[in-house]
């Protein structure tokens, strides 16, 4: 697989991730975003700094909009799993 294909995959596994908690947890404690959105990355086979996951997680809870792009740009910081 050439990286801009991994790249590509990395972005939509991403985005389908947060779209799952988004949907799922929009009300939720941060707890239980945080341990659905783990759930979901190991069943995406993606990973994220720990920086990252408290990110997201924050932003979810806040019901913000989270920039997969610029996540997913950060490829040295996290990976596939």
């Amino acid at each position: 697989m050439t990286e801009t294909n991994q790249d590509d995959a990395r972005v939509q596994a991403l985005r389908g991730v947060i779209e799952r908690v988004n949907a799922w947890q929009e009300t939720a404690p941060d707890g239980t975003i945080r341990e659905e959105l783990d759930k979901a990355l190991q069943e995406a086979g993606v990973t994220l700094t720990e920086e990252q996951q408290e990110r997201v997680t924050e932003q979810i809870s806040r019901q913000e909009e989270v920039d997969v792009d610029l996540l997913a740009a950060h490829s040295g910081e996290g990976g596939p799993a």
